[in-house]
């Protein structure tokens, strides 16, 4: 039988200024830790700590743009476009633009806050 999520569950968010996680599929909204999908909003100037999480992550821009910093360079995600980044690469994420973005991010396994491994020296600020 299918399952109905009927809302999704409002998560903190790691980074500079406040931005919105809606988790409709994960840990914390239905208790699956094999895959999470969540609607980001994320408002213009954010940043978070970098990372270098035990899951892949696919994300999807609807609105705006996701800058998506790596070991070897940037990458400008725009609203129509997608990027991948595999389990135990180092990426960092932002939202540059004046207007901020709307993402899907979908995690495998699912996202959990013990295995993202955020930067140390950036969490203190």
């Amino acid at each position: 039988m299918p399952t109905f999520i009927e809302k999704p569950t409002v998560v903190e968010a790691a980074g500079n200024l406040p931005k919105i996680i809606r988790e409709y599929v994960g840990g914390v909204n239905t208790g699956t830790r094999g895959l999470s999908i969540a609607h980001m909003s994320s408002p213009g100037g954010w940043a978070e700590p970098g990372q270098r999480p035990e899951f892949d992550e696919y994300t999807v821009v609807l609105r705006g743009a996701v800058t998506v910093e790596h070991v070897d360079g940037i990458i400008e995600v725009a609203a129509g476009q997608a990027v991948h980044t595999a389990a135990g690469e180092w990426v960092r994420y932002s939202t540059r633009g004046a207007d901020g973005a709307d993402y899907i991010s979908v995690c495998l396994p699912a996202f959990l806050p013990e295995t993202v491994h955020r930067d140390e020296e950036e969490q203190d600020e």
